[in-house]
């Protein structure tokens, strides 16, 4: 499947989006700089950690940029509708274009998108068939990140040795204290926020409703999927290998099967 590149031109998304790789971008570059260059350069801790946390860095970003930029499933101008599938599409009222049932037309990017979730600022980017992996894969990564984070900031103040070589005249040794307060808060924040919204999401992919069915009180209509979880999963990341469920480097292939027809172009 050939990558494309979806991006939306809205100023408050783009101002949305600019804050969260803002967090990304304070942790990652001071955490190593106030505790992990430090407390490894004198031995205190292994390489092995620096590594995991940069790793960590790494997939939480590149699942941020893909998420944001990805299709999330737009549907094309004069899309090819099968016979035998004519039944499962229906008429848009605001572009006035054929659709497959359960899409929805994004008010912001202006045009309809197949199984769209929700339109998230955050990413600037429609949540929809083609990205909601991506996005799955964002909200664990920063999860991930944001923990190892709280747990580095613990460290620092409780557990770690003193630093014996260290420059008094930098900047983030004099204002170590309050940099990592600031730290500390927006993990506490970017956990909290991402669980919670890591869980509904997981939450609607097993039981078949997108969020926007589920504000509509579309629920009763669209009910559970009644199939095993892994195989659930496996359409939405386009795969049954349930290690590439982690990959955000990879192409996603649709499965047979899935729980929306797909388009044909």
């Amino acid at each position: 499947m050939k990558l494309r590149v979806h991006f939306v031109v809205d100023p408050m998304g783009w101002f949305c989006l600019s804050m969260v790789f803002g967090v990304w971008l304070y942790n990652t570059v001071f955490i190593p700089t106030l505790i992990l260059f430090p407390h490894y350069s004198e031995g205190h801790i292994p390489w092995a950690l620096v590594a995991c946390y940069y790793l960590a860095s790494l997939f939480c970003i590149t699942a941020l940029v893909r998420a944001s930029t990805a299709d999330p499933g737009r549907l094309p101008q004069d899309p090819h509708i099968p016979h035998s599938e004519r039944e499962h599409w229906e008429l848009c009222n605001k572009c006035n274009l054929m659709r497959p049932k359960r899409s929805h037309h994004c008010s912001r990017c202006g045009h309809c998108v197949r199984r769209m979730d929700h339109h998230c600022p955050w990413i600037n980017n429609c949540v929809g068939e083609d990205n909601h992996w991506l996005f799955l894969q964002l909200c664990f990564y920063t999860q991930v990140l944001s923990l190892f984070t709280l747990l580095l900031d613990f460290c620092q103040y409780y557990y770690f040795l003193p630093l014996t070589h260290l420059q008094q005249e930098g900047f983030g040794v004099r204002h170590e204290l309050a940099l990592l307060r600031v730290s500390t808060f927006m993990g506490l924040l970017m956990f909290g926020g991402m669980s919670s919204l890591f869980y509904t999401q997981l939450t609607g992919i097993l039981t078949d409703t997108t969020t926007i069915e589920k504000m509509s009180y579309f629920k009763s209509d669209v009910g559970s999927s009644g199939r095993p979880w892994q195989q659930t999963l496996s359409e939405v990341f386009g795969t049954r290998w349930k290690l590439l469920w982690f990959v955000p480097f990879r192409i996603r292939q649709p499965l047979g099967g899935a729980l929306y027809p797909r388009l044909h172009v």
